[in-house]
C-alpha cells in the first residue's frame, strides 16, 4: 500500500487496528491516504495517530483500482481528474411489494439491452426530484406517484465516466405502464429477484439506498409540468 490511496467501505474489528495502521506508516509501508464510505474509530483513531489523510462519507463503489485520486484530508475532499461525471436521476417505482424495472431500447446513448429503473440526465441546475418526476410521466405514463424517499448519490462506474445517480422512491397507484421510445419492455418484480437480470451498473444499490430511507419520509403527491427532454 506504500504510496497508494487505500479505499474501503469501512473498518471492523478491535483496537489493535489503530496500532497496526501506525505501524504501517512508521515502517514506511503505510498508504497515502485513506478513503472510506464510513469511517469508525478504529480507522479514524489509527489515521490520526499515523498523520494519514482520510476522507470518509464518499461512495467507493465507484472507484477502481490504479484510478488516480487527489485526496484532501484537511477539507475532506476527493477528486478523479481522469473521470467524467456525469449526473443522473433513477425513480423506483413500487406497487404493493414490487418495483418496475425496464429494458432499455437499442435508441439510447448508454447501456443499450440493459434493465435498469427509470432514469434520466439531469439538465443544468434543474431539480433532481423533479426531473425524477417527469422521468416517471415521459417514460411509463404513470400519475399519481406518492414520494416516499431521496437517498444520497450511489456512484455508478462505466470506464472514464462515472454516473452519480440520485435515487428517488415512489409508490405508484398501479401497474398499467405505457412505455415511451427508450425503453422496450418492463416488468414489476421483488426487490430480491434483481440479481436474475442483465442491469446497469449498481442498480441493486441503489434500489438497496432508496429503500433503506422509505420508512423516515412522510408521503408527499408529486407535481410538474411535462416538457420535452433533448437526448
Amino acid at each position: 500500500m506504500s504510496g497508494r490511496i487505500f479505499a474501503f467501505p469501512q473498518g471492523k474489528g478491535s483496537t489493535v487496528g489503530s496500532y497496526v495502521i501506525y505501524g504501517l506508516a512508521k515502517r514506511g509501508v503505510g498508504p497515502a491516504a485513506i478513503v472510506n464510505s464510513a469511517a469508525e474509530g478504529i480507522i479514524a483513531v489509527g489515521a490520526t495517530l499515523a498523520g494519514i489523510p482520510l476522507v470518509d462519507r464518499f461512495d467507493v463503489g465507484g472507484l477502481r483500482t490504479g484510478d488516480r485520486l487527489i485526496v484532501d484530508g484537511t477539507r475532506g475532499t476527493l477528486e478523479l481528474p481522469d473521470v467524467r461525471a456525469v449526473h443522473v436521476v433513477t425513480a423506483l417505482l413500487r406497487n404493493q411489494g414490487r418495483i418496475l424495472i425496464v429494458r432499455r431500447s437499442e435508441k439510447v446513448g448508454s447501456f443499450r439491452g440493459r434493465w435498469s429503473a427509470v432514469s434520466g440526465y439531469l439538465e443544468g441546475r434543474e431539480v433532481p426530484k423533479t426531473r425524477a418526476v417527469r422521468e416517471i410521466r415521459e417514460e411509463t405514463g404513470i400519475r399519481g406517484a406518492i414520494f416516499r424517499a431521496a437517498s444520497s448519490p450511489v456512484l455508478a462506474r462505466d470506464d472514464a465516466t462515472m454516473y452519480v445517480v440520485h435515487p428517488f422512491l415512489f409508490d405508484v397507484p398501479g401497474r398499467r405502464v405505457r412505455l415511451d421510445w427508450e425503453n422496450v419492455e418492463h416488468r414489476w418484480i421483488r426487490p430480491t429477484d434483481l440479481d436474475r437480470y442483465d442491469t446497469v451498473p449498481r442498480l441493486r444499490d441503489v434500489v438497496a439506498a432508496a429503500l433503506s430511507t422509505s420508512n423516515s419520509k412522510s408521503p408527499t403527491r408529486t407535481r410538474s409540468t411535462r416538457r420535452p427532454r433533448p437526448r
